[in-house]
């Protein structure tokens, strides 16, 4: 299996390019769906341990439905396919470029989430045009075991995030541990609680905001992703999420650009325009290197070839 490493802000991403079981044609949001079904084990072994790390995500690149698109890409963590990826279409973009496949400028990708447009001005400077973002739930107060009642929002960034400011725990790095139990916490109070997305979809998404000591920047997040990792990179679907609560509470205006750190300190600038249903459209700015390119191997005769727990 060919693959391409880079990294987002801190984030990995591993794009597939080839090797991987063929998922057919159709919708991307079908070909997603069967490889959450059919193929867990495959595409599980690609970022588990020892061939991969516990903050990875996987990018399977396959053919877009839209001649537009300069590729189809369907990403994934340990425990999850998803819908959408930020830090993966930035360092996805990288990669294309790394390759010679694409130029600087503007480009089309298309996701199981809808289509996103990337555009590089160097070669690891990306900013990405999300899919429409939307608030659909505001200081909704759960009762978590442990931290007792915690309020937040819910929003779509092309994934679903519960996201809470401020956070119960002080979002600084020596609080990681701290933070993913409260993460963790909070995410199984929703599913408990039965408070899910606007089709009761899973909440798999957790974030915790507190302030940055860095002049200039709007504040800092912790993001608990799906597989219990925490998100090195300021995620770039949960700041999709972010900008519709901000922009749907009236704190952020259309166009004016912010700066979000990470729970590690890693940037992204962040902004908005008007959604043609009422949502909003987010355009975040990252960076991404490429680290490695490598063939992983499968041997039958090695008993972790399919990863370690799984």
């Amino acid at each position: 299996m060919h693959v391409i490493d880079s990294h987002t802000g801190g984030e990995p991403t591993r794009v597939i390019l080839d090797g991987f079981p063929d998922l057919g044609s159709g919708p991307l949001s079908a070909r997603a769906a069967l490889l959450a079904t059919e193929y867990r084990e495959d595409y599980r072994a690609v970022v588990l341990e020892p061939r991969g790390q516990v903050a990875m995500v996987g990018a399977l690149l396959v053919p877009p439905t839209d001649p537009t698109c300069v590729t189809g890409v369907i990403y994934f963590d340990v425990e999850a396919v998803l819908g959408m990826c930020g830090h993966g279409t930035i360092g996805l973009a990288a990669t294309l470029y790394h390759m010679g496949r694409i130029g600087l400028g503007r480009h089309r990708i298309e996701t199981p989430a809808g289509i996103v447009t990337v555009e590089l001005p160097d070669a690891n400077t990306v900013t990405v045009t999300n899919i429409e973002s939307r608030r659909i739930a505001t200081d909704v107060t759960l009762d978590v075991p442990g931290l007792g009642p915690v309020t937040g929002d819910v929003a779509y960034g092309g994934n679903w995030f519960f996201l809470v400011d401020p956070a119960p725990i002080q979002v600084a790095p020596e609080n990681i541990r701290a933070l993913t139990d409260a993460g963790v916490a909070t995410r199984e109070a929703l599913a408990d609680q039965k408070i899910g997305g606007a089709a009761g979809e899973l909440i798999d998404h957790v974030i915790f905001y507190g302030p940055s000591q860095a002049e200039g920047v709007h504040s800092r997040n912790f993001v608990l992703c799906p597989d219990d990792a925490y998100d090195r990179s300021p995620c770039g679907t949960g700041c999709s999420a972010r900008l519709a609560c901000l922009a749907a509470s009236g704190k952020l205006a259309e166009g004016e650009e912010i700066v979000q750190h990470s729970i590690i300190g890693s940037t992204y600038r962040l902004s908005w325009t008007p959604g043609p249903t009422g949502g909003v459209i987010p355009s975040i700015t990252g960076q991404a290197y490429v680290m490695a390119e490598a063939q992983l191997l499968f041997d039958q005769a090695d008993p972790f070839r399919r990863g370690i727990g799984s």
